[in-house]
């Protein structure tokens, strides 16, 4: 009973901060621990957390950690599969490749959603280590071929908080409470394509055909924070989803990674950006009206920005740049050290602007990227790669005349993209972020021809002003000591 009382007292407190779910593993499990420690939300990314799962695996499992979370997975017989299947004692030789997860589609294969479920587990289960502060799941909404399984998984290690943006989760809050009973959820999929015409196909996850010794005792339901761009599209999700929503996080457009489309027709500014407008900014009184907490996102890093979310009405705020260059993010080292050789010790003069692009991304949305030379921000470096689809998961799911399914990408060879009904035009300048991102937490894929995948670095307009964290001298910055540089010694979640 004791036990019980303290799940449901955990569950009803609130973070002033939430620390961003950012990029593929770059808000890996070590970030989100230390911020929890500290007192407030720490956040892991679930994007592709099978693979980061798997090539962590391939590459020595330094540490011994993704080995011993799986020995708390439920279902251990598969445990031990994925660890005879990937686990390379010392790595993968220079070169070789590593071994793939099988992709996701709308009729995935019970290995393909085994290891998301896996996945998931494997990453909050070595987050909620050692504390019993509270942990989330970032999810964006575009991946919802792969998000079901591993939401399960972050469930089964006791998730304290669900966020998902980058899209409409109209359809995450019922998912949440069907998993939480082991029932199948469902999650809406838009076709690109259409031929036979009808309405948008369903994907289902079911618990009970993934893992039938699991479904037991009923899992903690976790909270549901939606990360939208606007007051409107909060109130429509409270409008058009039947189960419970627990607050929104707010995202303006200078927020890193994906930003929300600019309302209205697109106009680009002389640099080749999206231009916004007060249109696009929160509405602090229409959010507050809503009658759910908030928290503001996109250049609120600061105390004194803090300070002033909490006057506006909102309960706090998130930050994902400056907690994205800690040391303890999943970022590699080398190039978390020379973004801040670029943006914090090196000359004034150096330090170029985050480029909001509105290619670059699969998803159509646009994407922030951080300029730094030898990533696929440069384009010669851009240029030499060749275009390759082989992880997935932004590929968009079509229904050809004669009704069956088939998936195509912008970021895939162009003549692949062009014979699934795409057009030319809209393949160039797309990156594959699958890849690329995967590179930025050094789990770069090696080609047959000895090169490996280059990284794709974003970061939000804060990046521009990072210093701010290294006045007193510091070399490196902790996420404790962020922490407590952005809402105070000793604060605590409320």
């Amino acid at each position: 009973m004791a036990e019980n009382q303290l799940e449901r007292e955990r569950s009803r407190r609130m973070p002033t901060l939430i620390q961003g779910g950012m990029g593929v593993g770059v808000s890996n499990w070590r970030l989100a621990r230390e911020v929890a420690r500290a007192g407030q939300l720490g956040v892991v990314s679930g994007t592709a957390i099978n693979t980061v799962m798997i090539r962590r695996l391939q590459d020595g499992d330094e540490g011994g950690h993704v080995r011993r979370a799986l020995e708390r997975f439920p279902e251990r017989e598969f445990a031990r599969e994925i660890v005879r299947r990937f686990y390379r004692p010392g790595g993968r030789a220079p070169g070789v490749p590593y071994a793939l997860c099988p992709m996701s589609g709308i009729t995935p294969g019970l290995d393909t959603q085994r290891l998301g479920v896996a996945g998931g587990f494997v990453e909050i289960t070595l987050a909620k280590e050692g504390h019993d502060g509270l942990v989330g799941i970032n999810f964006l909404e575009k991946l919802q071929l792969s998000n079901l399984p591993a939401m399960y998984g972050a469930m089964l290690a006791g998730v304290d908080v669900v966020l998902v943006g980058a899209g409409i989760p109209r359809d995450i809050p019922a998912a949440l409470d069907a998993l939480a009973v082991h029932a199948d959820a469902v999650c809406r999929t838009a076709l690109a394509i259409d031929e036979r015409g009808g309405d948008d196909v369903l994907f289902s996850f079911s618990p009970r055909s993934v893992f039938p010794s699991l479904v037991c005792a009923p899992l903690e339901r976790p909270r549901f924070f939606a990360i939208v761009a606007s007051a409107s599209l909060a109130e429509y999700l409270l409008r058009h989803t039947t189960a419970r929503i627990d607050g929104f996080v707010v995202e303006g457009p200078t927020a890193g990674g994906h930003n929300a489309p600019p309302r209205g027709a697109l106009r680009l500014s002389q640099r080749g950006e999206p231009i916004y407008g007060p249109r696009d900014l929160a509405d602090a009184d229409a959010l507050k009206a809503l009658g759910l907490p908030f928290w503001l996102a996109g250049s609120w890093g600061t105390r004194e920005r803090l300070q002033h979310a909490l006057e506006l009405g909102a309960a706090g705020v998130q930050v994902g740049t400056a907690f994205a260059l800690c040391r303890e993010s999943g970022l590699a080292p080398q190039l978390r050290q020379r973004m801040l050789d670029k943006w914090v010790f090196g000359p004034p003069e150096q330090r170029e602007r985050v480029f909001t692009d509105p290619f670059a991304s699969p998803t159509h949305f646009p994407f922030k990227i951080a300029p730094l030379e030898g990533t696929l921000s440069d384009p010669e470096v851009y240029a030499a790669r060749e275009r390759i689809c082989d992880l997935g998961y932004l590929r968009a799911a079509c229904r050809g005349a004669d009704g069956a399914l088939y998936y195509r990408c912008p970021a895939e060879p162009i003549d692949d993209f062009e014979r699934k009904g795409g057009v030319a035009e809209d393949a160039r300048g797309r990156k594959c972020l699958c890849n690329a991102l995967l590179a930025d937490v050094g789990l770069a894929q090696a080609r047959a021809d000895g090169a490996s995948e280059p990284p794709l670095l974003t970061a939000g307009d804060d990046l521009e002003t990072i210093e701010r964290f290294f006045s007193d001298g510091r070399t490196e910055l902790r996420a404790a000591d962020l922490v407590e540089e952005l809402v105070g010694a000793g604060a605590r979640l409320i």
